[in-house]
């Protein structure tokens, strides 16, 4: 990229990037959460010799939770593992269009899943589904972890794309003095 300023992120797209970070911050809590729940499931089967009721479910429900809401942040840091060997021989504008498109089938494939998740939370908030275990948990709860973390993925993709497009963002993280 060239030494010209970057103007400031638009509002709508460093709202995105707060909600994503936000997001992150609370899945990162979601695994902290589901390891002290797990210890104390150990310690009530190995130690007081009782059987757990809720905590094997709220583990899956948190882990699962974790990774949908967690997603766009990972978008966002770049933390998602990757192949770079390909963007690494191209161009900068060769990479730009390879990002783009990359980008816009990753978009496409989370807005196919969020338009099937949708329905799928909307089905367990209206009949009242709950888990068939003691702990009757409502399923709607964990369930609507999956179209909010693939809404916001959708959103965060856009942002991104349009980051590239604008050239207020480098595709793929790579400056054009990265090269193979």
């Amino acid at each position: 990229m060239s030494s010209k300023q970057i103007p400031p992120l638009p509002a709508w797209a460093a709202a995105v990037h707060a909600v994503s970070r936000a997001f992150g911050v609370f899945s990162a809590g979601l695994i902290v959460l589901a390891i002290i729940v797990v210890c104390h499931m150990v310690f009530v089967r190995a130690v007081l010799g009782e059987s757990s009721i809720w905590q094997t479910e709220f583990v899956t429900f948190s882990l699962v939770a974790a990774t949908f809401l967690g997603a766009p942040y990972i978008l966002l840091s770049r933390g998602h593992v990757s192949v770079d060997v390909v963007p690494l021989m191209l161009a900068t504008s060769a990479r730009r269009r390879l990002h783009f498109v990359g980008s816009v089938i990753a978009l496409l494939f989370c807005g196919a899943f969020l338009y099937g998740a949708i329905p799928w939370w909307w089905d367990a908030w209206t009949t009242g589904q709950t888990t068939p275990s003691i702990w009757k948990a409502r399923m709607w709860i964990p369930m609507l972890s999956v179209p909010l973390g693939l809404g916001l993925l959708c959103l965060q993709y856009l942002t991104e794309i349009w980051l590239v497009l604008s050239h207020r963002s480098l595709p793929f993280g790579m400056s054009a003095e990265d090269k193979l």
